[in-house]
């Protein structure tokens, strides 16, 4: 855990703002032990918009971050942070005056993704039996499976999402926008979304959001509380 976590991170500064065009030969190596405890101060500045449970909201404007994979969470706050996703609504909140050096950073990610995940996350339209579900599988298996996961579990050495449990309204957002060019992503997403119109997206989107998470990861009931947040 600690090798592959503190490996990721020196190699997403690497490729990060002042780094991206650094000479090849270059190689910058930092290490952090994570400090939940400190995570859970620095979510103060988060749980603002994202809530205390940081489960995101219906209609896709925030994501659900509970239980996504730490080096995915950080990949996007360095990438915001230092300006290569645009997020004029979250770029403030992520710069060192506002949340604190990489170590903060760190201590942060760590603390949200091991807080349990939505029970009640929003699914897509077409459940399991119709004919969209059907087509979407089949375009998930073809396209987005050899990154994402077979069950859309992601991989947190690679820092590929975790597209299990998230809002589909948040997931259809995300991958429009970068097809219509309004959001960046890495070359591998730029090639899928190239291949595939705007309904087989929401059609792959759809069938990984009908998949089941493990129930160890998810919030008891709908109902639940952060206890952090009293």
């Amino acid at each position: 855990m600690k090798g592959r976590f503190f490996l990721l991170l020196s190699g997403l500064l690497l490729l990060s703002g002042a780094w991206a065009d650094a000479p090849a030969k270059m190689k910058i190596v930092l290490e952090f032990q994570p400090d939940p405890l400190n995570g859970r101060k620095v979510f103060d500045v988060c749980a603002r918009c994202h809530m205390p449970e940081a489960w995101g909201n219906e209609d896709g404007t925030y994501p659900q971050l509970a239980g996504q994979h730490a080096t995915v969470l950080l990949r996007q706050l360095m990438e915001i942070r230092t300006g290569q996703r645009a997020n004029a609504l979250m770029r403030p909140f992520v710069q060192e005056r506002t949340l604190g050096g990489y170590q903060n950073l760190v201590d942060v990610v760590a603390y949200i993704s091991r807080l349990p995940m939505d029970p009640a996350y929003i699914r897509g339209p077409w459940s399991e039996g119709t004919p969209e579900y059907d087509k979407g599988r089949q375009i998930y298996t073809a396209h987005c499976a050899a990154c994402h996961g077979p069950e859309g579990e992601g991989n947190a050495q690679g820092a590929v999402p975790r597209l299990q449990g998230q809002h589909y309204p948040y997931t259809r957002r995300q991958a429009i926008a970068i097809k219509r060019g309004q959001r960046r992503a890495d070359l591998a997403m730029q090639a899928v979304v190239s291949q595939l119109d705007e309904h087989e997206l929401e059609l792959a989107l759809n069938y990984v959001s009908q998949l089941e998470v493990p129930k160890t990861d998810l919030a008891p009931t709908p109902n639940w509380r952060n206890p952090d947040f009293k």
